[in-house]
């Protein structure tokens, strides 16, 4: 999937940077929110990324606001939010869409190469998660409701293969 190379997205800082910079020999996409049910994962990923990141995998958050209204803040309170309450050390991007015609490009990528549940491929609430390995290839993709935690062992094949 080396379209995910020339595919830009904007840090939560405004920065515009391409994702194939951004792969580790593991990467996480995920669509976060601050005021999810799911919300409290982001402890269980940085968990994660903070055992793993040495090795080579990193976690990549899109905040998204298309789900309940979830992510209703700018880029500052998110950021801000997710340092405080979280001590989110991962990188996080600026808001975006995952659905519908302003889809990100990532997004359109991602979705196309890891359809969902019978095949669909629309990101049904925020916290999915698509597992990349080193060439952007999507490995496998987790409903919002899997645990960080419960992907480890994914991760870990893919950082030791």
């Amino acid at each position: 999937m080396s379209e995910l190379n020339s595919i830009k997205v904007n840090t939560i800082d405004g920065e515009s940077v391409l994702v194939g910079k951004l792969l580790g020999k593991a990467t996480m996409v995920v669509n976060v929110a601050s005021k999810c049910g799911f919300t409290p994962q982001y402890e269980g990923l940085e968990a994660l990324y903070r055992k793993y990141k040495d090795q080579g995998f990193t976690i990549l958050g899109f905040p998204c606001d298309q789900f309940g209204h979830q992510e209703p803040g700018d880029e500052a309170e998110i950021k801000n939010f997710c340092s405080l309450k979280y001590d989110v050390s991962f990188p996080l991007f600026s808001k975006i869409e995952v659905n519908g015609e302003n889809s990100h490009p990532l997004y359109q990528a991602l979705k196309k190469n890891a359809p969902g549940l019978l095949g669909t491929e629309g990101v049904k609430w925020n916290f999915t998660k698509f597992l990349l390995d080193s060439n952007g290839k999507v490995v496998d993709r987790y409903a919002p409701g899997t645990k960080p935690e419960s992907m480890e062992k994914d991760i870990i094949n893919l950082l030791s293969g």
